[in-house]
């Protein structure tokens, strides 16, 4: 029976063991923080649950739209919140230890070590020390957030994304460093929540990595709503006797009660013993995998966040899979990462797949697209939605949907539609003629599909 040694209990860990131990494996995981790692317990899963709550705020705040008056009584009871987040994800760690736990799966609480001959060396939380020996090895040790020197975060008014449940109450004046999808996320949470929001971006536009039609409407939504958008790069982070002062590189300040950063991750790879079992680092600090998690050491695979390919929770675990379904000689498909779904969950949230604006202005991919406004959709004048719009790309004279962008409410439930016809190559026909619900806003999808019929004939 093959041994399966699992360093790291997120995402990428819990899927492997469960796809391993479903083909025969024997397996361990090994975990320092809790089952579900970081994303269950600090990261993805505290905050989406943080940011339900700003979605209800805002729902509430633009009721009159349909004939609803909330009143001034409509407030954030913020201990009640970090409560609920904190419980939720403990649940949801104790649900993935129980489904670990009848199949079968050993899990170990405590830190690894590769010994290199296929042996890890798990340190207990007691200090005591046991040798592990594996035909397989997973590392799924995820990655913890960058720290900028002068902007070290305290927990109490300089803060990174896993220090924010700890407050006893919400910031009056946040000031969010970064406008990459965390700091989107968070500083549209907290503009909804009330608080008054500086959102200080190194690039021309928020959401620099997404769709440059997307991050206009965001940033203008925004702007709208009374977020203080300050172009600049930040230098450091200094308290004052009642809160922050964010320094920036062009010399100029900007005040606030509490700094948030959020200027990226830092892979999990240091003191796991690399050295000893010949797996190769990039120059990030990642480990180096290819499309079927193999890292450079033969019998040692790597998935997740530490790997640095497309930090998503989804990612994640499909890449867990894979490793295990190739290292137990199943038939595999490498990742295609072209058909990766991603959601930014703002509101509006912003989804896409496939291939991206930038990649056909530029030449890259040759493709036709189409973008249609959903205030034009009949379900979203209904509910008062009058940001967001629906984007499609298709091929040239086949007509095959190679990628999508949605910019709306939930959007992260319409892109499904699109990612199926980018994984399963249908055509803007085969849309076309697919019933949509009257009225829904996933009825733009497919008149968009119908605009670029009409562009191929």
């Amino acid at each position: 029976m093959t041994r399966i040694a699992i360093v790291g209990g997120g995402p990428a860990g819990y899927e492997a063991a469960l796809v391993a131990v479903q083909l025969g494996a024997t397996v361990t995981v090994v975990e320092r923080d809790g089952v579900g790692g970081q994303c269950v317990l600090a990261d993805c899963v505290p905050s989406k649950t943080f940011i339900a709550t700003s979605e209800a705020m805002t729902e509430l705040s633009e009721a009159d739209r349909v004939g609803v008056h909330a009143g001034e009584v409509v407030s954030v009871r913020t201990p009640e919140v970090h409560a609920r987040v904190k419980a939720l994800a403990l649940a949801q760690s104790a649900d993935i230890s129980r489904s670990l736990g009848r199949a079968g799966v050993q899990v170990l609480l405590g830190s690894a070590c590769l010994k290199g001959g296929g042996k890890v060396e798990v340190t207990g939380e007691d200090g005591e020390q046991q040798l592990l020996e594996a035909d397989v090895i997973l590392l799924a040790t995820g990655a913890h957030p960058r720290v900028v020197p002068g902007a070290e975060p305290d927990g109490e008014r300089i803060l990174d994304w896993r220090q924010l449940y700890d407050l006893p109450e919400l910031p009056e004046r946040l000031v969010v460093v970064g406008s990459g999808v965390t700091g989107a996320e968070f500083a549209s949470a907290y503009l909804a929540m009330g608080s008054q929001v500086s959102l200080v971006s190194s690039r021309e536009r928020v959401l620099p990595g997404e769709d440059s039609d997307a991050a206009e409407v965001l940033q203008a939504v925004f702007e709208r709503r009374g977020m203080n958008v300050v172009r600049g790069r930040a230098a450091g982070v200094e308290r004052t006797a009642d809160g922050v002062v964010v320094r920036l590189t062009d010399g100029s300040t900007v005040e606030g009660s509490h700094a948030l950063m959020t200027v990226g991750s830092i892979p999990n790879t240091d003191d796991l013993g690399l050295e000893n079992a010949g797996v190769t680092l990039t120059e990030g600090g990642f480990v180096q995998v290819d499309r079927v998690s193999r890292t450079t050491a033969p019998g040692i695979y790597a998935a997740g966040d530490c790997t640095g390919v497309l930090m998503l929770a989804s990612v994640a675990a499909m890449q867990g899979r894979i490793a295990m379904w190739h290292a137990l000689g199943e038939a595999v498909a490498p990742m295609r990462l072209g058909t990766v779904a991603a959601n930014v969950f703002t509101d509006p949230e912003v989804a896409s797949v496939g291939v991206t604006q930038k990649q056909v202005e530029s030449g890259t991919v040759q493709a036709q697209g189409v973008r249609l406004p959903l205030a034009t959709n009949a379900r979203a004048k209904m509910q008062g939605i009058t940001d967001g719009f629906v984007k499609l790309f298709c091929r040239p004279g086949s007509g095959t949907i190679v990628g999508g962008v949605v910019v709306a409410p939930k959007a992260s439930e319409l892109i499904l539609a699109v990612s199926l016809a980018v994984q399963n190559g249908l055509t803007v026909d085969q849309v076309a003629h697919t019933f949509a619900i009257y009225p829904s806003l996933s009825g733009s999808l497919t008149e968009a599909a119908r605009q670029l019929m009409l562009h191929e004939s």
